[in-house]
């Protein structure tokens, strides 16, 4: 029978590249996923960690039956590696974004055994994306999951779900490959429901190494949709003469997803306007090798945080962890080849569509990705490698289209849809349908926390109108704005720290203003939102005052209170934005009450109403001045398993809970119980909010981390390390 072992832990690791007789005395020991050096938050040099690292680990294997098999299935391991077993070279794989499998069998000594992984983090210029300039960094290691897999010499090898006529008369096939062809096996097929009941079966005897089963009559099906990610599982059995040998359980939904050449995105056959951001997948101080919870919470940002109802993977495959998130709560994908701009020699674009080849395999079966990327972002027409890309795609999937992100209009359309990044602050007219915008803003307005008022404003009222535009444009699928999260990059593209600010948050997942606008394009049942993007000082803007004043929220009415002066009820600015659901309040007239000069100087209140109810309200004072560290955690528990983490933020905050960013401070941390801080510490704090991260240890227990910053009462918080169900 199958076993699938979590091979994260008792890795030694050595920076050097040290010889396979190396003692391992002269390794620390790490647990995975691992970065091959932690960085500041800010000024990460690329070059830092390009160099060849080692790593190490020790296992002991005993064999059970005549007939098994041994894989180790790695998630990924930038940018290259090679693959030692008991000092023999095994497999060498290039490219840090693609999944990859050894078959330590040949080489496996039945007693102790020893792997030692040599890994290049070069920025090769043989391997995607690298040969020219990459806006963003490939932090080096072993960044991801590592699995070790113990299988029947027969075995599965992958699986394919199709679902047909879900809307009407919903039918089923599995198709699933194997290791290896014999007369005498079976398939089973057991379809299980979101509790993991069986509700359908199919069984089919096998000839041939790839199978299909099918299913034409099921029982009542629940849709996949953003509001109800209703999740199925198929459960295949492999037998040999009635011998269970073998079982693999995959999940999937039951959805249709279309776009169409009436310019519009259908899912289950409803129109859906397409309203998403990008993401990076790299983080402050980890580099890439952020754990199973970080990467889940990035999803939860943008869909229950951020409001989006669609994610683009720029500009590489991501973590499953991330996908996986993403077909729980519903948010779409569009999941993209690695590369930017350029696109290299034969032997590159070979290791491209390997790649590409496999991570369709492993993804193929999320409902959540509804498009495959199959051109390297932003580069040249090159229609013999792009005839290529997109055949493979549909051959390998042919139930999804497929998209090519360009940046200029005109290229060739080898793809089902005209993917386009539009940096003209509008929206330009398609010219083929069907047209997804797939970047806008980022680096045409970087902003940062602390930045000017103004800047604040215009940079959130920017994704506001091309929202409002691409919803109000019928022959436009949707948009995707750059992007989600700061990211670090090379020197030729980032601000003076090598931080690119194009986010609607920064670096650590903390709300800019422009994020307030995405929360606000929620419905109210989800969450009430109500900010006002003002710092409320009188020389934050040219020529002084707050006047006119903008607020995100998705109320019915807000009013305004300054001091003891009622200024009335404003409803929200449809005129301007006739399309978003819930347009900015945009209040003028407020400079006869704080004139520049002025004496007095009041506090500003604001009253959200829905149905005529007061169901939100915020305050900001007039002195502006710091009362408190303001420490939150994501989560309230880890597991101890030396990997799991979770971000701890902190805020300098006036009375009411408003950050604020002019604020300079040293923070200090303690920690006490069974886990360690990630990050700075001190922290010199500038914007008034950052984040460091908490990492469980190995062993049970509460954890209180306390916060200090002079001037201010201390703080602290608590979390709980336990054991994994």
């Amino acid at each position: 029978m199958r076993k699938s072992i979590n091979f994260n832990s008792g890795w030694l690791y050595s920076p050097i590249h040290l010889g396979l007789a190396e003692p391992d005395d002269t390794f620390e020991s790490v647990t995975l996923p691992h970065s091959n050096k932690l960085f500041p938050h800010s000024n990460n040099d690329n070059l830092d960690y390009q160099f060849i690292s080692h790593y190490r680990k020790h296992f002991f294997y005993q064999k059970e039956i005549q007939d098994e098999q041994v894989f180790l299935d790695f998630d990924g391991v930038m940018v290259a590696c090679k693959v030692f077993l008991n000092r023999e070279l095994l497999y060498e794989n290039l490219g840090g974004y693609r999944p990859f499998s050894v078959n330590l069998t040949p080489g496996l000594q039945n007693s102790d055994n020893v792997l030692d992984l040599i890994v290049d983090s070069n920025e090769r210029k043989d391997i995607p994306p690298f040969g020219h300039l990459v806006d963003y960094l490939t932090y080096g290691g072993i960044y991801r999951d590592v699995h070790l897999r113990i299988v029947n010499l027969v075995h599965i090898n992958n699986v394919f779900i199709l679902t047909f006529d879900v809307l009407n008369n919903p039918q089923l096939k599995c198709v699933v490959g194997l290791s290896k062809a014999s007369s005498d096996l079976s398939l089973e097929a057991v379809l299980l429901d979101q509790e993991k009941c069986p509700i359908a079966k199919s069984k089919s005897l096998v000839d041939e190494d790839s199978c299909s089963l099918h299913f034409d009559s099921l029982p009542h099906i629940s849709l996949w949709d953003l509001d109800n990610p209703n999740l199925y599982s198929m459960s295949i059995s492999l037998f040999a003469e009635n011998k269970l040998i073998d079982t693999v359980v995959e999940r999937f939904g039951f959805r249709t997803a279309e776009f169409r050449t009436d310019g519009g995105f259908y899912l289950n056959g409803e129109r859906i306007q397409l309203f998403g951001l990008n993401r990076h997948q790299t983080y402050p101080y980890l580099g890439a090798a952020a754990p199973k919870r970080l990467q889940e919470q990035d999803a939860e940002i943008l869909k229950q945080e951020l409001a989006c109802n669609i994610v683009r993977t720029s500009h590489y495959p991501q973590s499953p962890h991330f996908l996986n998130r993403c077909d729980e709560i519903g948010l779409l994908v569009f999941e993209e080849i690695t590369g930017w701009q350029h696109i290299g020699d034969e032997q590159w674009q070979k290791i491209s569509l390997n790649e590409l080849k496999a991570f369709i395999l492993r993804d193929r079966n999320h409902p959540s990705i509804i498009l495959w990327g199959t051109r390297i972002n932003e580069s040249m027409d090159d229609n013999d490698f792009y005839t290529q890309t997109n055949a493979l795609a549909h051959r390998l999937d042919p139930t999804r289209q497929t998209g090519g992100v360009r940046n200029f209009l005109g290229s060739n359309l080898l793809e089902d849809v005209y993917t386009y990044n539009d940096f003209s602050g509008s929206i330009k007219k398609p010219p083929q349908k069907p047209h997804l915008v797939t970047e806008f803003a980022g680096h045409m307005y970087p902003t940062k926390v602390w930045d000017h008022e103004k800047r604040l404003i215009d940079h959130a009222l920017l994704h506001a109108r091309i929202h409002d535009e691409q919803l109000g444009h019928q022959d436009i699928t949707g948009a995707i704005g750059w992007c989600a999260f700061d990211y670090a990059t090379h020197i030729e593209f980032g601000s003076g720290d090598r931080v690119c600010y194009h986010g609607t948050m920064d670096i650590f997942r903390l709300p800019k203003w422009a994020a307030y606008f995405y929360q606000s394009q929620q419905p109210p049942q989800k969450e009430i939102v109500l900010h006002a993007a003002t710092h409320w000082t009188m020389g934050d803007r040219n020529g002084g005052g707050s006047s006119p004043l903008t607020i995100f929220s998705n109320c019915e009415e807000i009013e305004v209170i300054f001091g003891e002066i009622n200024l009335g009820r404003y409803a929200p600015d449809h005129k301007t934005y006739p399309h978003l659901l819930h347009p900015p309040f945009i209040i003028s007239g407020l400079d006869k009450y704080n004139a520049w000069g002025q004496r007095e100087f009041y506090d500003l209140h604001f009253k959200g109403y829905i149905e005529n109810k007061v169901v939100a309200q915020q305050t900001i004072p007039s002195n502006r001045l710091p009362k408190a560290l303001d420490l939150q955690l994501y989560s309230a528990t880890l597991i101890a398993n030396g990997a799991d983490m979770t971000r701890l933020a902190f805020r300098i905050i006036d009375d009411f809970g408003n950050l604020l960013p002019y604020v300079s401070k040293i923070v200090n941390f303690k920690i006490e119980g069974p886990a360690d801080i990630i990050g700075e510490n001190p922290y010199p704090l500038f914007g008034g909010q950052a984040a460091i991260f908490i990492k469980a240890r190995m062993e049970t227990g509460t954890v209180t981390i306390h916060g200090f910053a002079d001037g201010l009462p201390p703080s602290d918080v608590k979390l709980d390390i336990i054991r994994e169900n």
